[in-house]
């Protein structure tokens, strides 16, 4: 992969780690893809993810 793919796709994981953690912070559900159907999680049972990898900034 080159460098600028790799900046690309490091950028996109983390604005979906953003997006993930402002839907948890805020108490809304998602909808995920799992075993080929969507699935809603509730807000309440959304992990933290704030990692080394995909640090998000509280609201």
């Amino acid at each position: 992969m080159s460098e600028l793919h790799q900046k690309i796709d490091a950028g996109v994981k983390q604005a979906i780690a953003r997006a993930i953690e402002r839907h948890r912070q805020l108490g809304e559900s998602i909808a995920i893809s799992e075993n080929g159907k969507v699935t809603i999680v509730p807000a309440d049972r959304i992990p933290e993810l704030f990692t080394e990898n995909y640090r998000t900034e509280p609201l």
